[in-house]
């Protein structure tokens, strides 16, 4: 006959299970809600657009400190308002027949997600763009509110760097990085 010190060290572990899984989250990515905006400088003009998210599933783990998972944009979907600078952007820099897209696959994370309201963290991952792949680290920030995940940044991409096509003509000369805000709205469970 089991004793009540027995039965309570056997519903401890369960009694803590819920807190424990808890901790392990998955954000799913609401594509037409999310975005990604660029501005690129020139010296006789300033370009700004948008790309459209198409996918993006990240698991993360609040006690372990864990995160995975990826964010798919579509390298065709660039649009800064004039369909001629974005066929060239889309065929000449991108070469999106070759490279349709562009993601990021988080691998690490330093800093505290906490459980509601606002965090700021650092996402360490792998960024491909046209091929390569690239090791980022871009500052997080986290909006909770119930099951509803809101997470922003702003970061700088080397473009002609990272060896994409300088698209500078003549006297018409842009700059050699591209500003990227990103904006991933969704649902965690």
């Amino acid at each position: 006959m089991k004793t009540i010190a027995q039965s309570l060290l056997l519903a401890l572990p369960l009694a803590f299970a819920p807190v424990a899984v808890a901790q392990h989250q998955t954000f799913t990515v609401t594509p037409d809600a999310s975005e990604v905006a660029f501005a690129l400088g020139g010296n006789f003009h300033h370009v700004n657009g948008t790309f459209h998210v198409q996918s993006g599933v990240v698991d993360f783990d609040r006690t372990a400190r864990t995160i995975s998972g990826s964010i798919i944009v579509a390298a065709g979907s660039g649009n800064s308002g004039e369909p001629s600078r974005d066929k060239k952007m889309s065929n000449d820099v991108l070469d999106v027949p070759h490279f349709a897209d562009v993601t990021f696959v988080p691998k690490s994370y330093t800093g505290a997600i906490a459980p509601s309201g606002d965090s700021t963290i650092q996402v360490t991952g792998v960024f491909t763009l046209h091929g390569p792949p690239h090791d980022l680290t871009v500052p997080m920030q986290i909006h909770v509110d119930g099951s509803a995940l809101t997470a922003t940044t702003r970061f700088n991409v080397p473009y002609v760097k990272w060896g994409l096509k300088d698209p500078s003509i003549f006297i018409l000369k842009v700059a050699k990085d591209v500003e990227i805000d990103l904006k991933l709205v969704g649902r965690v469970s």
